[in-house]
């Protein structure tokens, strides 16, 4: 599977909106800014987004993007195939002339993986990954509670 970063920033800038969902519209500016992707790189991704129908656009002061559909709606493959990133593995891109005009020995290995991937992103949604972020940061508050009242106590 060859995921760029057309994928990965894809998938990036949605969890940023999801992790505002219901604080309004979040700018590109400001995804751009915390996850560090280039503004006219993620216009692109967003255009895409967009034509998808994953966001919707909001004009004007206080405008950007936001969800088009509900955060247990949208799968991670979803995501990437909208920005046209294919799932495959095969260097034949699925049309088995890996060797000229017949499939390579080890064609339907490379496709049954490409299926376990797309099965696996297709099951993972932007809902679970909200609650994974959630979770960490969580975890990193109790953490540092810990560390406060361990520094109290010795003092």
């Amino acid at each position: 599977m060859r995921l760029t970063t057309k994928g990965r920033f894809a998938v990036t800038a949605l969890l940023d909106i999801a992790l505002r969902h219901g604080s309004g519209p979040v700018p590109l500016a400001d995804i751009s800014e915390r996850q560090k992707i280039s503004l006219s790189y993620l216009e692109q991704l967003f255009s895409k987004l967009r034509q998808r129908k994953l966001v919707n656009s909001v004009r004007g002061p206080g405008g950007g993007y936001r969800l088009a559909k509900e955060l247990g709606e949208v799968s991670i493959a979803d995501i990437i195939l909208a920005v046209d990133e294919p799932i495959d593995s095969t260097q034949c891109g699925g049309k088995e002339n890996c060797l000229g005009d017949s499939k390579c020995m080890t064609h339907d290995l490379w496709t049954n993986l490409n299926e376990i991937i797309f099965d696996y992103l297709g099951n993972i949604t932007l809902e679970t990954l909200v609650e994974e972020q959630n979770q960490r940061e969580l975890q990193r508050e109790q953490a540092v509670v810990k560390l406060y009242d361990m520094r109290e106590a010795a003092f």
